[in-house]
């Protein structure tokens, strides 16, 4: 657009040196003056090219300016976004990192608390097995302590009475034997006695009768004799009744 305000300008003044030159009517003049405008023609168009030049190199010193800056916020918007992101990313990577670990920590929480528990419920179900077995062991324990006690205690029972039986037996065998013998040593001695009697009376009779000794001196021997046989079945029935008794004794 600068460039053809020139030109026309440049034109115009060219028309008007023209009919400057025409009216002058000299042709050196115009040659010189044609020279001249022709030179400065060249020369305001070397200016005109020269401020075009400077006209496109100011824009596209601008064009340069403009793009510089828009790479630059290109450039500047592309680094925020790679930081945003590349935080972003650090942010969800932590995120996700905490998440895991908690939910790895709970799992091994839940893990060790399920352990306990069973160990717990296992300790428990040892001791309550334990516990029976103790009191089933016990309570067969007494039970055959008990029945032991009780079949003891019969077996004593029985055997106390029927000692007791034997012994009542044997005493009252013993009494009776004893009480026999002594019957029938009494039955000896009072038949001893009444033959001693009847000896002696008879021995007495003949005597009086017979040798015709004196009356005391009879009795005298009578009683000497009775007494002497008086003393010796009194021994014989001790011995008997001590020999009995040693018997009795030695039985029970």
């Amino acid at each position: 657009n600068h460039f053809g305000i020139y030109r026309m300008l440049l034109w115009k003044f060219v028309i008007n040196v023209c009919f400057i030159i025409i009216i002058g009517s000299k042709v050196v003049v115009v040659v010189v003056v044609v020279e001249v405008v022709v030179v400065v023609v060249v020369v305001v168009e070397v200016v005109v090219v020269v401020v075009v030049v400077v006209e496109v190199v100011v824009e596209v010193v601008e064009v340069v300016v403009v793009v510089v800056v828009v790479v630059v916020v290109v450039v500047v918007v592309v680094v925020v976004a790679v930081v945003v992101v590349v935080v972003v990313v650090v942010v969800v990577v932590v995120v996700v990192v905490v998440v895991v670990v908690v939910v790895v920590e709970v799992v091994v929480v839940v893990e060790v608390v399920i352990v306990v528990v069973v160990v717990v419920v296992v300790e428990v179900v040892v001791i309550v097995v334990v516990v029976v077995v103790v009191v089933v062991v016990v309570v067969v324990v007494v039970v055959v302590v008990v029945v032991v006690v009780v079949v003891v205690v019969v077996v004593v029972v029985v055997v106390v009475v029927v000692v007791v039986v034997v012994v009542v037996v044997v005493v009252v065998v013993v009494v009776v034997v004893v009480v026999v013998v002594v019957v029938v040593v009494v039955e000896v001695v009072v038949v001893v006695v009444i033959v001693v009697v009847v000896v002696v009376v008879v021995v007495v009779v003949v005597v009086v009768v017979v040798v015709e000794v004196e009356v005391v001196v009879v009795v005298v021997a009578v009683v000497v004799v009775v007494v002497v046989v008086v003393v010796v079945v009194v021994v014989v029935v001790v011995v008997v009744v001590v020999v009995v008794v040693v018997v009795v004794v030695v039985v029970v």
